[in-house]
């Protein structure tokens, strides 16, 4: 995971050297992702293991209803008012531990993440962690354009499906409009931002086209990050990649990198076979719900700790993750996807068994 940070930031310094301000700011933060690097073999030696990346859902809140949502499928996010969700406060005090620890890299998330930019803003002032903020877009106005223009280490990435009828067709009519609106407005500022897909079945050629590509890089996208389809209901199964479209995804990313080096491009969960199984539960990142429940990941919403009454660094040790990194879950094969999603009777009576262990 640590050669993926470093391959990651010197990918960005490259996508970036058109762009002075976003060039020198990510030289600064070339420096900071070296440092925390540091940190975590300094405790991996001492025999504690941190992961470099963290989600966070900041909000159960969102305005779109995208078909086959994940969230919405767990019942994380819903049309009510949240209730009990952590502070920008408390979202402040998680940043700053994790930099004292050596994360790198923190994934706002939501529900849609924009509702709460007083946690947005206590992120820009972590100019050692770098804040992608996978949003959906359509929040964006001339206030949150002034301050990613004055804190850098906020780098909207904004969800798109491919064109403007595949789009629209999965997060609602007018949303493709509104994120090239964005997207100019970016690029005339000279704002880096990137693109999340969710790739399935049905647009994984499009998505990997040069055409679409093209188009994104054109209005100044410095990043893609390919995000594989998670069926959380047997009617979407068919949309979820399988081996033969995983692959291809990831002899097409090889060719992008190659041929397209003005923009980064990641891909999750990726082929997990290669990175030695699946890299959630703090083998890699794990995820903070809103309302503070430590996850192994976003598709698998079950949680022992909260961090609202116990430290980052607690949770990250969890019983749960270390069952989890020590049972052969997450290393085994499994369809494509999610392994804890497809896993999760196994992870469920893991978690079941935590709580009686504690009761006893």
């Amino acid at each position: 995971m640590t050669k993926g940070v470093e391959r990651v930031v010197s990918d960005a310094i490259r996508a970036t050297l058109k762009n002075p301000r976003e060039a020198a700011f990510m030289a600064k933060f070339a420096l900071a992702s070296r440092s925390a690097s540091g940190k975590r073999k300094a405790m991996e030696k001492a025999g504690e293991h941190i992961p470099p990346f963290l989600i966070a859902s900041i909000t159960s809140k969102c305005n779109l209803h995208c078909a086959g949502c994940y969230s919405r499928c767990n019942h994380a996010t819903l049309d009510e008012e949240p209730v009990s969700q952590l502070s920008s406060e408390e979202w402040l005090r998680i940043f700053e531990e994790a930099d004292d620890l050596g994360i790198s890299f923190i994934l706002l998330a939501g529900g849609e993440p924009m509702l709460r930019r007083d946690i947005i803003e206590a992120a820009g002032k972590k100019r050692n962690i770098l804040f992608p903020i996978f949003t959906n877009g359509t929040f964006i106005d001339d206030r949150y354009l002034a301050l990613f223009d004055a804190s850098r280490n906020l780098i909207p990435v904004m969800s798109i499906e491919g064109g403007k009828e595949t789009t629209d067709a999965r997060r609602g009519e007018g949303v493709y409009d509104k994120l090239v609106a964005n997207m100019d407005a970016f690029h005339k500022r000279g704002l880096v931002f990137g693109a999340s897909v969710t790739v399935t079945t049905s647009n994984l050629r499009e998505v990997t086209s040069d055409a679409f590509l093209d188009r994104l890089s054109g209005r100044g996208c410095r990043a893609v990050v390919f995000v594989e389809f998670v069926p959380v209901t047997d009617e979407s199964k068919e949309l979820a990649p399988g081996e033969e479209e995983r692959e291809y995804l990831k002899q097409e990313i090889m060719r992008l990198r190659q041929e397209k080096p003005e923009m980064v491009y990641v891909s999750f969960p990726g082929d997990e076979k290669s990175s030695g199984g699946c890299v959630a539960a703090g083998r890699g990142f794990f995820h903070i719900n809103s309302h503070g429940g430590a996850e192994p990941c976003p598709f698998s919403p079950y949680s022992d700790v909260n961090v609202r009454t116990g430290s980052l660094r607690e949770a990250i040790h969890s019983p749960l993750f270390t069952a989890l990194q020590s049972g052969d879950i997450l290393m085994d094969d499994h369809e494509g996807g999610c392994v804890l999603y497809e896993k999760r009777d196994q992870v469920e009576a893991l978690l079941a068994a935590q709580r009686r262990g504690g009761e006893s």
